[in-house]
């Protein structure tokens, strides 16, 4: 499996993710998901996540928290940090969402767009006691499950373009059975040969990368 940087950044950015998610909600009073949000338009949560050495290792959670308050709203915060004496499940999820984010690759707007939200990792802190293979199986499960809740991109474009199935194969000559599979997902179409691609994309006139799950 490739991962999202080297290993050896991983122990920093767990700790500051979770020290990063511990200051903006517990002292700073910011809603999980909100604050999130804020870390993904911000532009931190995409150089976090490609390992750039500045942001998982060189700065800690506060500056972080820091950075993408100032970022989205104009302002640093002047809140002071608060010594806890134990960390609860607002650290733990950044913690385990930085080691998942690092193990599977995907982004953090991907992960959360897939249903891997703070708040609900922070409904899964029974698991911050076990092996982060846990919460892997976990996270994948859920990511799957909301993956498959959604409507096919195929589906999705095709209808908005206003093609029948029928329409679609015949105008871009691509079988009708084919079509079928891949909106129904026994296919996997991002598996599907380019060309196979490229035609459903000419003929709805998209790029590829919107078909491709």
């Amino acid at each position: 499996m490739t991962h999202a940087y080297s290993e050896l950044y991983l122990d920093d950015a767990m700790l500051a993710l979770g020290d990063m998610l511990e200051y903006a909600i517990c002292d700073c009073g910011y809603e999980p998901d909100m604050f999130f949000l804020m870390f993904i338009t911000s532009g931190v949560a995409e150089k976090f996540g490609f390992g750039n050495p500045k942001y998982n290792g060189g700065m800690s959670g506060v500056e972080l928290a820091s950075d993408v308050i100032f970022i989205t709203t104009g302002s640093r915060p002047n809140t002071p940090t608060v010594q806890h004496e134990s960390h609860g499940k607002e650290y733990w999820a950044g913690w385990i969402m930085a080691y998942y984010q690092w193990h599977s690759g995907l982004s953090f707007s991907d992960m959360t767009q897939n249903g891997l939200s703070v708040s609900e990792v922070m409904g899964m802190y029974i698991l911050h006691e076990a092996d982060e293979s846990k919460f892997v199986e976990a996270a994948d499960e859920i990511i799957d499950r909301h993956k498959n809740e959604k409507p096919p991109k195929l589906s999705v474009v095709r209808k908005a373009r206003g093609f029948t199935q029928q329409q679609l194969a015949d105008a871009s000559g691509v079988t009708l059975r084919m079509v079928q599979l891949y909106e129904q997902r026994q296919n996997d179409i991002s598996k599907a040969q380019a060309g196979v691609v490229m035609r459903l994309a000419k003929t709805l006139g998209c790029e590829a990368e919107d078909l491709v799950e």
